[in-house]
């Protein structure tokens, strides 16, 4: 016999090709390992930066002056990122106004030589 007082109140998950199905998972979830992902390349970043502290040239537009070889590289990346940014944002900016203008402009219909007029290609009415 079962004893009510050690009964919980969970009920059973339910079962999946013989296997419990996995808890599912939250948004906090995602953020806590991001958060830990983003410690460990930072973490990572600070290493690279300390074992490359010779100091070189740079000249870049005009400026110039020494700096660190691990800080130049890094600063080359976050460029590199800057760039790859920009362009992303851009190339969203153009496909949302040609998208809003494919909206507005009304559609029109190709009767082909099938059917009754009024009807696309496809045969439905629009």
């Amino acid at each position: 016999m079962t004893n009510p007082a050690n009964a919980t109140s969970e009920q059973p998950r339910p079962v999946v090709n013989d296997r419990p199905r996995p808890v599912a998972r939250t948004r906090a979830d995602g953020s806590l390992i991001a958060f830990g992902a983003s410690a460990v390349v930072l973490l990572l970043l600070l290493i690279f930066i300390l074992q490359n502290g010779q100091r070189t040239e740079v000249h870049f537009f005009g400026a110039h002056g020494q700096v660190p070889v691990g800080v130049a590289l890094l600063l080359a990346a976050v460029a590199g990122v800057l760039l790859v940014t920009v362009h992303a944002g851009i190339r969203r900016l153009v496909k949302r106004r040609l998208a809003k203008r494919r909206d507005r402009t009304p559609q029109t219909t190709r009767i082909t030589g099938q059917g009754s007029p009024g009807t696309t290609s496809s045969g439905s009415n629009r």
